[in-house]
């Protein structure tokens, strides 16, 4: 029964978040990443190429985030073997059905969160239920909290994958930024998570985690042709501290590619 109560309630939540308002605006995404990435299991770090599709989209009573990598680094170890991994964040805006009742001070929004975190290779399913914030921050676009569940869902080592473990908790920031500097445009965004302490089904505690991942990007398309949010480039900073349950950290930069299809 707790199995299946994450599952069910998590796919109603989101299906409600779905059919409640049309789509009001929506930007998408490919990315393409390429560094030196840890495998925390065998200490190693190989050249890895990541492929990322991100969606962000708004809606009349709330919104939209979802991303899916697809990871490869042609070293067969079981680790970023053209792995695929996605999470997806609808989100329903009580500001929008209360018209915009509900924030105070700085916050400008509390909305509901049903989040799901879906890994591939290693056949992971987490559930992130939770409460974010809309923050008004001067020369920010966004400024958003969000503090969730992290609710395991895995079927674990009986499934071939990786071990199933307890729930938890996560605490998110994530941000966006624009700004000129003379004729050029700039941004600034990206998100920083720590996640609470878990143990597996084996008994093994993994401790808490602090995973950032800010971006600087330039708008190349802007300064060649004129076109404005089409092709970026920047710079991806990683810092992922007892990576995936070890107690091993990374820290590395990474080249990065955006191209803005919507």
């Amino acid at each position: 029964m707790s199995r299946r109560f994450p599952t069910l309630a998590s796919a109603t939540v989101a299906a409600a978040f779905w059919l409640i308002a049309a789509p009001a605006s929506a930007q998408l995404e490919l990315h393409y990443q390429r560094s030196s990435i840890l495998n925390p299991f065998s200490g190693a770090s190989e050249p890895t190429h990541i492929f990322t599709l991100q969606h962000a989209g708004g809606w009349r009573a709330g919104g939209s985030f979802f991303f899916l990598d697809y990871s490869t680094d042609g070293v067969a170890d079981g680790f970023n073997d053209r792995d695929l991994y996605g999470e997806w964040y609808p989100t329903l805006s009580l500001g929008s059905l209360a018209e915009g009742g509900v924030g105070f001070g700085p916050v400008s929004d509390v909305r509901l969160v049903a989040g799901v975190n879906l890994g591939i290779q290693s056949k992971v399913v987490k559930y992130v239920p939770g409460v974010e914030l809309g923050w008004n921050i001067p020369g920010f676009i966004f400024v958003n909290t969000l503090f969730g569940g992290f609710i395991d869902a895995s079927s674990g080592l009986d499934a071939g994958g990786a071990p199933s473990t307890g729930d938890s908790f996560n605490f998110d920031v994530s941000w966006l930024s624009v700004f000129q500097l003379g004729s050029q445009s700039f941004s600034f965004t990206g998100h920083a998570e720590y996640m609470g302490a878990i143990t597996s089904e084996v008994g093994d505690e993994y401790p808490g985690s602090i995973l950032a991942q800010p971006q600087f990007r330039w708008d190349l398309g802007q300064a060649l042709t004129g076109a404005a949010n089409v092709l970026h480039v920047g710079v991806e900073y990683q810092l992922w501290t007892n990576k995936l349950g070890t107690t091993r950290d990374e820290s590395v930069m990474q080249l990065l590619v955006v191209w803005q299809l919507d």
